[in-house]
């Protein structure tokens, strides 16, 4: 990728080379380790089985009078979710990252070319490919609309590409700093709403039909890159220069996409990075903090409880998994309470979610536990680190849980099982941070800080046993305020369930104190293990 002599090398030259980076980069990657590769098959064969389906199932609508209205909906999603993965995951092709190259003697418009060449190297454009493909063959009627088709499904793939470049050379330099990557903290809420929210239209077009899209269809098959695939349905129905529009303006976002790009990596390679510059520091974030240290217990307690809160405000792989669990809290009652098939009792899984928090405790800190390992010298003090752990976790946890339970009782208006859904969560919750406590001391990991991933290699196994062994212990821990649950509504005692809420709050905090004097030994023989299984990331 040199220059030679003093001019710069050109798109000819640097797009084969870049081509072979990527794949040489992809196969040096894969060579690592034996879980990486099995991971990267696992995910090429569900995605090329999927796009299988999907092709298959788009050229069975050949014919319908709703094809246009699904291929041109399905384009218009595929084309939001290439859009937002680089804000969410901006190192997920590392090798294509445009501030790697500044250094080097290329010009931005070359650059572009290559890199766009080098983009069509993937999972996600073969995906693209696949679906471009199958509506362009149910669409297409005639040989004119064929050879619309093939200019659309070029134009839809390279749209798709260019796009997802260009928004990720725009924010390149805020995604790769460390307050970009909080923007990942949206990535879990963002897939929980948009799951929930598929389940909630899939159901609505159950009862309704496809006709019911139509008019959404419309107005997105002039928006690029669908409006490619509506000038093949234009085309095929004889309406030529509708299609030629359509063809145009797709062609037109296509060039305004290239120079955007283009433009965002001149800014790159021309103007200093100030992502290393020290920032100012957050004064309000500061003052709250010390506020909420006045109102914490004094001693250790209050210190665990603050530094634990801070976490949460601060470590992007905390907040990432706070947001994600207060979401799906939340979201699953109150999206089964707007269908009508919600129950009060969905309510735990707010309890249920940020109880889950507390597994693995030590994994946050990575080889900061060290600073807290030097503070425990006895039992005793292994108990008031985990005390002080559990009950930073309390403090949000408690009023969300009560809260989600509130809310989901009023919208389906069983008011007299708000009780018993209050008794259940706390027991569920004090089972949680008691399998919690003894299975961080029991069974801790690390946490890798960069990229997306949650465990580090070769520590899958005890994240797994961890987490689900630690799920089913809980399970089996609130057996008896379930069985008692079970007892009062078969015996035709529903009137004595609000003695749940008493019954299971103190047994939630029994069981909590239990499990926390049970894990203290444990964390106190072993913190030279707990401090290695925790570096490794």
């Amino acid at each position: 990728m040199t220059a030679t002599g003093n001019a710069p090398a050109n798109a000819q030259a640097i797009t084969p080379v870049l081509v072979r980076l990527k794949l040489s980069l992809l196969r040096n990657g894969l060579r690592q380790s034996a879980g990486r590769r099995a991971a990267y098959i696992a995910s090429v064969t569900v995605t090329l089985l999927i796009a299988a389906l999907q092709l298959l199932g788009l050229i069975a609508l050949r014919g319908s009078e709703h094809a246009a209205t699904v291929c041109v909906l399905l384009t218009g999603v595929l084309t939001v979710g290439w859009a937002v993965m680089p804000l969410f995951f901006p190192s997920g092709d590392e090798t294509l990252d445009p501030t790697r190259l500044v250094m080097l003697p290329l010009r931005p418009r070359p650059l572009v070319r290559a890199l766009l060449v080098a983009s069509l190297v993937g999972i996600g454009p073969l995906f693209t490919l696949c679906l471009a493909t199958g509506a362009t063959i149910a669409l297409a009627h005639g040989a004119a609309a064929a050879a619309t088709g093939v200019l659309a499904t070029a134009l839809t793939l390279l749209v798709c590409v260019a796009l997802a470049r260009a928004v990720a050379a725009a924010n390149i330099r805020l995604l790769t700093s460390r307050k970009g990557r909080d923007l990942a903290v949206l990535s879990g809420l963002v897939i929980a709403v948009g799951a929930q929210a598929v389940n909630f239209g899939a159901q609505k077009l159950g009862s309704s039909g496809l006709s019911t899209l139509d008019p959404a269809a419309a107005v997105v098959r002039w928006i690029p890159p669908a409006s490619a695939l509506g000038a093949v349905d234009s085309v095929s129905e004889g309406a030529y220069a509708t299609g030629a529009a359509q063809l145009a303006l797709t062609a037109a976002a296509l060039v305004a996409l290239l120079a955007l790009w283009q433009r965002s990596l001149t800014r790159l390679m021309t103007t200093p990075d100030g992502s290393t510059l020290a920032a100012e520091p957050d004064k309000g974030t500061s003052r709250a903090f010390d506020a909420l240290g006045g109102l914490l217990p004094a001693g250790r307690t209050g210190t665990v409880m603050e530094r634990s809160l801070r976490y949460v405000w601060r470590d992007p792989k905390t907040k990432a998994a706070w947001v994600t669990s207060l979401a799906i809290g939340l979201i699953v009652p109150v999206f089964n309470a707007l269908q009508g098939t919600g129950s009060v009792y969905f309510a735990c899984f707010a309890a249920g979610m940020l109880g889950i928090l507390m597994y693995n405790q030590f994994g946050q800190d990575t080889s900061a536990f060290w600073m807290v390992a030097m503070t425990i010298s006895s039992t005793r003090d292994a108990y008031v680190e985990l005390r002080g752990r559990a009950l930073a976790l309390l403090v949000i946890t408690l009023p969300y849980a009560t809260l989600v339970t509130v809310l989901t009782t009023a919208m389906l208006g069983e008011w007299p099982a708000l009780p018993e859904a209050l008794g259940l969560s706390f027991a569920l919750l004090g089972a949680m941070l008691a399998t919690g406590a003894w299975s961080s001391a029991r069974f801790p990991y690390s946490i890798p800080q960069e990229g997306y991933k949650n465990v580090a290699p070769g520590q899958a196994g005890l994240a797994w046993l961890s987490i689900f062994g630690g799920m089913v212990a809980a399970a089996l821990l609130c057996a008896p305020v379930l069985a008692l649950t079970i007892w009062l509504h078969a015996s035709a005692a529903a009137s004595w369930t609000w003695l749940l809420l008493p019954i299971g709050t103190a047994y939630g905090w029994a069981v909590t104190d239990a499990g926390l004097r049970l894990a203290a030994p444990r964390l106190a023989r072993r913190l030279p293990e707990i401090l290695t299984a925790v570096s490794k990331g």
